[in-house]
């Protein structure tokens, strides 16, 4: 007997299917993963910021994340986001404030999260792990804002690559000192049973302040990252530069 299935486009996680189908969905993988290669080998080193879609203007961390946009912005790095309202609306838009490239990874689903209005660049995803590789792909660093599910997970997930190699000396941010206060009582006592070490709960850094945020993620990238230079795009391949790369020093 199968799984009922609630949306036929994630077929790919109810177990078995055709083998044409499951050709298919490789192809459809294969397709976003160029896409998103092609539109985004060009807009420059990446910081991307976290949070939930369900924060408004006012609050006081749509505030901060606008702030923190804007900090990354004027020190030239490009702002990625998932690309939808709240906290990504306000990364995005701190990004406009500042001159800087705004991106943002937009997922689509069955309510329909639609984009902010502050990009310069978009790219639509079916499935949330092509979106994720792409998210820490291109990024120098990561902010994390309060969130809901899909924050904890960006932010769990990336902790697990670099805490197994797959990114090296990789700043991650938390930008919510009260907020994550628990989480972070929670992963002392993961250190103090053995489960993870102390090395890997110092590779987060937490603070209420963008200006704060904006000093480590520049002492962690300029001590372990050079920016590489980006060839000219091949018109033969449909590329095109979004603007001329910037410096972050």
């Amino acid at each position: 007997m199968s799984k009922r299935i609630i949306n036929s486009k994630f077929e790919y996680l109810e177990g078995p299917n055709g083998r044409g189908k499951e050709l298919l969905f490789l192809v459809k993988v294969f397709l976003q993963f160029i896409r998103a290669f092609r539109k985004l080998h060009f807009v420059g080193p990446c910081v991307s910021v976290f949070g939930s879609a369900r924060v408004e203007p006012d609050d006081i961390y749509y505030q901060k994340a606008r702030s923190i946009g804007n900090e990354l912005g004027k020190h030239g790095f490009s702002i990625m986001t998932g690309g939808g309202p709240g906290i990504m609306e306000a990364a995005n838009r701190g990004a406009k404030d500042a001159g800087a490239t705004s991106i943002g990874c937009n997922i689509k689903l069955p309510f329909e999260q639609k984009l902010n209005p502050y990009l310069d660049v978009s790219l639509n995803f079916d499935y949330f792990f092509v979106r994720k590789v792409i998210l820490v792909k291109y990024s120098y660093a990561f902010v994390i804002l309060p969130g809901g599910y899909g924050t904890i997970d960006e932010l769990f997930e990336t902790l697990t690559h670099i805490q197994t190699g797959h990114l090296y000396d990789f700043p991650v941010v938390i930008l919510g000192f009260d907020f994550y206060k628990k989480l972070m009582s929670f992963l002392e006592e993961m250190v103090e049973k053995g489960y993870i070490k102390q090395k890997d709960l110092e590779r987060i850094y937490v603070t209420d302040d963008p200006e704060d945020a904006m000093r480590h993620i520049r002492l962690f990238v300029h001590k372990n990252y050079k920016v590489r230079k980006i060839y000219n795009p091949f018109w033969w391949l449909g590329e095109n530069r979004t603007e001329p790369i910037r410096n972050t020093n």
